[in-house]
């Protein structure tokens, strides 16, 4: 089995709040990719007296063990039990009811002899590949869909779409969410590979045309997961004029991670 894994922040001066993962069991059959890209806060208070970067670590963490010790259950109660989990490490010292409480997107993919199944929470990407080399992309994409209007500010955002009905949903503090969550299982036979990407890694894709999802797929595997987030920091250092930018951050935590099962 070939694995591989590149995370960088977006600024040496700050902490890369993405978490990224891959478990392999002690018995030797099937394995887990975890890929979280934690929400960065707002400068003012939110609430809880630890960063970003703890609360996805502790969530990761968290589901890298559950998904592996709690095979028999959903992806979806493996998040729930992971959220419940995080929660309760600070829910005496810290307010979770804010709504900009730590906060992360999710990809898991778990797979055994016999099926592999997923989960993604909001705007990261998961990608696998079948035995014919056709690419099939999985995204949680209601937060694309919004109007601009609702994204306008993070205070409007969080008063009418984040975490909302109609909105968009990220795994914060209440476990409930997970039923929100992109899930689907295939037989481990129609996939030989399969890529996670934050969406900082995903700007190869959505934000710089590089190509597409496919084309993606086909650099992850040929160039590896560090060329490919070296190659999309190239293309931001690039954009002075921010043709393909706009109004988005000049560098984004960027992780990707690739499995060939």
């Amino acid at each position: 089995m070939r694995t591989e894994l590149a995370s960088e922040p977006g600024h040496p001066s700050r902490p890369n709040e993405d978490f990224a993962s891959v478990a392999l069991p002690a018995g030797g059959q099937g394995g887990a990719v975890v890929l979280l890209d934690g929400v960065t806060p707002p400068p003012a208070d939110y609430g809880c007296r630890h960063s970003v970067a703890w609360f996805t670590s502790r969530l990761g963490g968290a589901l890298t063990e559950l998904s592996l010790s709690e095979r028999d259950s959903p992806l979806t109660a493996v998040l729930a039990q992971a959220i419940s989990r995080t929660a309760r490490a600070h829910a005496q010292t810290c307010d979770l009811s804010h709504p900009r409480t730590p906060q992360a997107t999710v990809v898991l993919a778990r797979w055994s002899a016999r099926t592999l199944e997923y989960l993604v929470l909001s705007d990261s990407a998961l990608l696998f590949e079948g035995p014919d080399g056709l690419v099939t992309t999985v995204l949680d994409d209601r937060l694309s869909r919004l109007p601009r209007a609702s994204l306008a500010t993070a205070a409007i955002a969080d008063s009418t779409v984040r975490n909302k009905e109609g909105g968009f949903w990220t795994a914060a503090a209440d476990p409930a969410v997970a039923a929100r969550a992109v899930t689907g299982a295939v037989p481990r036979e129609q996939v030989r590979a399969l890529a996670a990407l934050t969406d900082g890694a995903t700007r190869w894709v959505d934000m710089f045309h590089e190509g597409g999802w496919e084309d993606c797929f086909t650099y992850l595997r040929k160039e590896g997961a560090a060329a490919l987030v070296e190659r999309v920091r190239d293309l931001e250092d690039a954009d002075t004029e921010r043709r393909f930018l706009g109004r988005a951050k000049t560098h984004d935590d960027a992780s990707a991670v690739f499995a060939e099962l």
